[in-house]
Parts: structure tokens; sequence; C-alpha cells
């Protein structure tokens, strides 16, 4: 294929390199003449791993040119690569301005009618926030081609994977290609770019490519500030972090793993929050600063907080909860959320019924019964014997359970407001009606 690639930075530089190495034929773009200039000689503008031998040779083979003119790239190409800097802001925001200047001058290029034979499809390879290519650069885009993307021009959203140092390597070998296309003739034409390489090719809506960028960095630094973390309560309580983290990291199946990275409700249970308090005590207690552990808890409060706000925001007071203990299938209410969500509901005026097929009051027993009686102890009155007599008091359900007897008697369209806190095995469908509500989706 022939590929324009606007920014010749580190992004920009392996695309255009590793592109021409795969075959395509390929011309980078930059304001800046000194890396055109270097680039033409057969020189990296960027100093990373094997790029300088890789541009020598798809240089010297004539597969990689570079040029400052937008319209002469836009003419010798089907396919633009969009990969100039997204820096900060001073106040922490996307600066834009580059994206919206290279939008400017490929439409202004493709209005002049330089493309030559197809439709053109441009490629935001940079990393934005979802919604900048829809809301911001795609009316930029029609406004100066004088069409309609989708239709006229092929538009989409390919982030990158890439790690400074080893890019070239990462290129070849991606953990896996994310594709956000606003129409099937887009993503086709950004499959093809990549025809050959492995890892999993994923094809989403362009809003969810966006995202994706974010999640992996943010966990990326989450990672790195936990470990770091641990590693320094590790070393002021004389454990070897390293071999902690060296048996934390053998397990696949809950650690290291898909385990706890589904959105979801918050987290409760005789451990989690046990444990993430005395382990912050400990680090406090040792003078050691771990602001990414000693938010968890807070955090888990907020997300739980936003249930409470999705039945405020309705208007109503009759409100039922399926679901009541920590986990499914179990009656242990141990600081069970659902436990704190009904506390909040009920401490705010609600009127409340509560169905859990596992949850009697009068076989509660021990720690299990004592920490009821603390936190709500109007239980009996609360708990309903059966699905339906919650479903006939509540102008609002929480779902907090998957039990069976529960997801058959919801309604569909009409009823009751369903909050989900679990996504619903339907839920993708009920979103579509009226009267369903996600709590993270």
């Amino acid at each position: 294929m022939r590929v324009s690639v606007f920014g010749l930075g580190y992004v920009g530089c392996v695309s255009a390199a590793c592109l021409a190495s795969m075959g395509h034929e390929v011309i980078g773009v930059d304001v800046n003449q000194v890396k055109v200039d270097l680039v033409n000689d057969g020189r990296a503008p960027v100093v990373e791993e094997r790029i300088g031998e890789l541009i020598a040779e798809v240089v010297r083979t004539g597969a990689l040119r570079a040029t400052g003119d937008v319209r002469e790239a836009i003419m010798g190409s089907e396919v633009s690569l969009v990969c100039v800097g997204t820096p900060s802001e001073p106040n922490g925001s996307l600066c834009t301005t580059y994206l919206e200047r290279v939008t400017e001058q490929i439409g202004a290029a493709l209005a002049e009618g330089a493309e030559q034979g197809g439709r053109h499809t441009v490629v935001f390879r940079s990393t934005m926030l979802p919604g900048t290519c829809l809301n911001l650069l795609l009316p930029i885009l029609e406004k100066y081609v004088g069409g309609t993307a989708g239709v006229d021009i092929g538009v989409a959203v390919n982030p990158e994977f890439l790690r400074e140092g080893t890019s070239v390597r990462d290129f070849f070998d991606p953990p896996k290609t994310v594709i956000g296309e606003l129409d099937p003739a887009s993503g086709d034409a950004v499959t093809a770019l990549y025809d050959g390489l492995p890892g999993e090719v994923f094809r989403v809506p362009v809003p969810t490519a966006e995202a994706i960028k974010y999640a992996d960095n943010a966990f990326h630094g989450l990672k790195i500030g936990f470990a770091n973390e641990l590693g320094a309560v590790c070393q002021a309580l004389g454990v070897d972090s390293h071999q902690v983290m060296d048996v934390f990291l053998a397990d696949r199946k809950l650690n290291i793993s898909p385990a706890y990275l589904r959105p979801g409700f918050a987290f409760g249970g005789s451990c989690l929050p046990k444990d993430l308090r005395s382990l912050v005590h400990a680090a406090q207690r040792a003078d050691v600063s771990v602001p990414i552990l000693a938010h968890v808890l807070p955090s888990n409060s907020d997300h739980l907080q936003r249930a409470v706000e999705l039945v405020e925001r309705t208007g109503k007071r009759r409100v039922g909860l399926f679901g009541l203990s920590f986990k499914p299938g179990t009656d242990d209410l141990r600081e069970s959320p659902l436990v704190e969500l009904a506390e909040r509901l009920h401490g705010k005026g609600y009127d409340l019924r509560i169905h859990d097929a596992n949850v009697s009051l009068s076989r509660l027993l021990g720690a299990n019964r004592e920490y009821i009686e603390t936190r709500l102890p109007h239980l009996a009155q609360l708990l309903a014997d059966s699905v339906d007599e919650v479903l006939e008091h509540a102008e609002v359900c929480l779902v907090g359970t998957r039990d069976p007897a529960v997801l058959s008697a919801l309604p569909h369209g009409g009823g009751p407001v369903i909050v989900d806190l679990v996504r619903l095995p339907d839920a993708e469908a009920r979103r579509a009606e009226p009267g369903y509500m996600g709590l993270a989706w």
C-alpha cells in the first residue's frame, strides 16, 4: 500500500520504517526540515534500538522517503497515519493543537483533489481521549474535504503500543492490534497495513480504541506504583521485596490474570478490606508513604456511593435490593458492600426491601450475626421472602446478584427502574430499554 506518515517522532519514525520494511511504499511528513533531511539521508531522527539500520535499508531501496509537503504526501498515498504529539497542557488536559492542524492540512490537500485513485483513509495513531476523533477531528476533516467521513473518506483510530527502547521489536511482535473503525472499509484499510503481523486484531468502535490506550497506560502506571509502594513497605518491615514479588508473580490464576479486572460492584468480605487496612497501618507506623495503597479503600467506597447516587437520580423512594451476602452462594455478610449499600439507603430514608435466597436472619450465627446486628439492626423488617415480594414493592430495583430466580423474574422494558450492579447477562440488550441503569457500563 502507499502510506503517508505524519510526524516523524518516535511513533511516526518507527511506524514509517517498519511499514516500509514490510513492503509498503511510505512517505514520512514533518514540519521539521532537519528530520526530513535526516530520513532522506538514510539516518534516523530518533535514537532507538535497530531503527538506524532499518531506516538506512528502506531508504536505500526506495521504500521510504520524507517530505515537508503535505500535498505531495497525500497525492502519493492512499492511507495516512497521523502520529503527531499530544502533550499535556499546564493544567493536565490534552493538547490537541497539532492534531487539529494536521487534520486541517490533510483535509485541505484532499479537497484539492490531490489524492489519486480511490478513497483516502485517515488513520489517527496519536494518543487522544475518547470523543476526540468523532467530536473534534471528524468535523474538521469533513469541513475541509467537503465530504462525508465513512463515505467519501475513510477514518480510523489505531493506537500504538510501542515502548521506547524496544519499539521496533514491539511493532513486529505486537501484544495486540486495535482498530477503531468508522466503517468497515476504513477498518479493512488499516487491517491490510499490518497483514502478516502476529497477535490478535480487535476491530472496535472509534471511542473504544481511543480509551484502550489509556486503560493500558493507567494500568502500567498503577502496576509500577503498586510494586514500588509494596517494596518500600517490605523494606521497612525487613522483608525481601523481590522474593515476595517472585512468589506473587507466580500466581497466574488470581494475580497475573484477568481476575478482578472487570468493572462491577465494590469489593468487600472478610479479607480484602481488613488486610488493606492493616497493611496501610503498618506502613504508616513505619513512616512509609503509600498513597496508592492508602486510597484503595476510599476509591472502593466512592464506587459504592455511585450506586446510591443512581438511586437518588431516579427521584423514587421505594427500593428493592437483590443480594446481600459478600459472595453469591454464601450467607457471609461480613463487610459485604451490599450490606453497606443497604445501610446507606436505609439511613437516607428509602423504603427498602431486600431479598437474598441464602440469607435468613434466623440462620445467621456468630460473627456474621454480630456484624449484621451492628451494621443493619433493622434487617429483619427489611428482608423479603421472595423475589416477587421485592418486585411488587419496588420502584427501583438494585440487582447485586446473578441468582437465576432473580434474573428470570426481572421485567423488560417497563416496571421498576433496574440499577445493574453486576452487569446482567442481557445487559447489552437492556441498555437500549428505558429504565435500565448500569453502574459502570
